[in-house]
C-alpha cells in the first residue's frame, strides 16, 4: 500500500520567501539597502552582501565636488550632524572608474544616486548613465539648489518635482526613485507630484535640519553652521512621514531615518515601507545590516508572515 500524502498540510515557508519585496520595477531578495553616502564596497569586507536587496551608491553630480570645509561632522547625543556637501568625483569619473568596480563586485541591483542643479542637468546625467550597463535604477536626490528657480530647492516645490520626474521618467525604464526632504510643509503633496510624474518609487526621509554649538565659546560645531541631522533621534519623524506618504501614494516607499535594528525595520514596514535603508547605523555597527536581516527573517518565520502581508497594516 502506498504512502498517503496529506495535501491539506500547510507547507512552512522559508525566511528567503518571506523577506522578498519589490521596489518599483526591482525585485528584492531582501527589503534592505544602504543609505547613499553611508556605505561603500570596503564595508562589504565585514559580511556577505547577499543580505542586501540592493546597493545605493554615494550621490554623484555632473561636475566633481570637493565638498564643504571641515569641521563637517559632529556626533550628537542621539545621532550625527553632517555637512559633507556632496563630495564626489563627478559623473565622468564615476562612469570611467567607479562603475566598473561596482559591476565586478556586486551581484545585487545597483541604484545610482544623482543630484543636479537644474532639470536639464538631471536629464543629461540620466542620458549618460542610460548608456552604461550594470545599473538597475536611479535615486534622484531633489534636495539640491535649483538654479533655474532662483535657488529654490527642487524638493520643496511639488510643481518642480512633477516637471523634473516627468522629464526623467521619459528617459528611462530603470527604477526611478525620488528621494524627498522632510524639511517641507507637506511631504505627501510632493510625493503625489512625483507619482504623477511617473516615478516608480519614493525614498524618504533625507536628513532634517540640525545644529550644534559649543556652549563655552558660542562657536558652531559645524563650519557652515546648519547641517543635516541623521540617526536614532529622527526615527519618530521618519516613521510618521513614511506613514503619511504611504497613505497618499500607491508606489512603493524606500524608508530611512533612525533605523538601527530589525525591530526598527518592522515598524517602518508596518507604517507602509516596501524597503528600508540603513544609514548612520553603519557607522555605529559595521554588522548592522546582516544582524537586521537575520532578526527580521527569524521574526517573520516565527510569525509565518511576509513583508507584503504586514506592509502598511499599522493599527491606529
Amino acid at each position: 500500500m502506498g504512502t498517503v500524502v496529506n495535501d491539506n498540510k500547510k507547507t512552512r515557508p522559508n525566511a528567503s520567501e518571506l523577506l522578498h519585496s519589490k521596489l518599483g520595477v526591482l525585485e528584492l531578495k531582501t527589503p534592505l539597502t544602504v543609505a547613499s553616502g553611508t556605505f561603500d564596497l570596503e564595508s562589504l569586507e565585514f559580511f556577505d552582501p547577499a543580505c542586501l536587496g540592493a546597493f545605493v551608491c554615494k550621490t554623484i553630480t555632473r561636475q566633481p565636488k570637493k565638498g564643504n570645509p571641515p569641521p563637517r561632522l559632529y556626533e550628537t547625543e542621539a545621532g550625527l550632524l553632517n555637512s559633507i556637501g556632496l563630495q564626489n568625483p563627478g559623473l565622468d569619473a564615476f562612469i570611467a572608474d567607479k562603475l566598473p568596480v561596482y559591476r565586478e563586485s556586486l551581484h545585487i541591483p545597483l541604484i545610482v544616486s544623482i543630484s543636479g542643479s537644474s532639470i536639464a542637468e538631471f536629464a543629461e546625467m540620466i542620458e549618460s548613465l542610460e548608456a552604461c550597463a550594470g545599473i538597475s535604477g536611479y535615486e534622484i536626490n531633489v534636495s539640491c539648489p535649483n538654479v533655474e528657480n532662483e535657488g529654490i530647492a527642487f524638493g520643496i516645490s511639488s510643481e518642480i518635482v512633477y516637471k523634473l520626474v516627468l522629464q526623467l521618467s521619459s528617459l528611462t525604464q530603470r527604477e526611478l526613485c525620488i528621494k524627498l526632504s522632510p524639511n517641507v510643509s507637506n511631504i505627501a503633496e510632493i510625493a503625489q507630484a512625483a507619482e504623477a510624474g511617473k516615478a516608480s518609487s519614493i525614498a524618504l526621509i533625507n536628513s532634517v535640519y540640525g545644529m550644534a554649538i559649543d556652549y563655552r565659546t558660542g562657536k558652531s560645531r559645524i563650519k557652515k553652521g546648519i547641517a543635516g541631522y541623521t540617526g536614532i533621534g529622527i526615527k519618530p519623524v521618519a516613521l510618521a512621514l513614511t506613514h503619511k506618504v504611504a497613505q497618499a501614494v500607491d508606489i512603493p516607499i524606500l524608508a530611512m531615518g533612525g533605523i538601527y535594528t530589525w525591530q526598527d525595520a518592522l515598524e517602518f514596514i508596518w507604517a507602509g515601507a516596501s524597503a528600508i535603508a540603513l544609514g548612520t547605523a553603519n557607522f555605529v555597527n559595521p554588522l548592522a545590516a546582516p544582524e537586521l536581516i537575520m532578526g527580521l527573517g527569524e521574526f517573520l518565520l516565527q510569525q509565518e508572515l511576509s513583508i507584503s502581508e504586514i506592509r502598511g497594516k499599522v493599527k491606529i
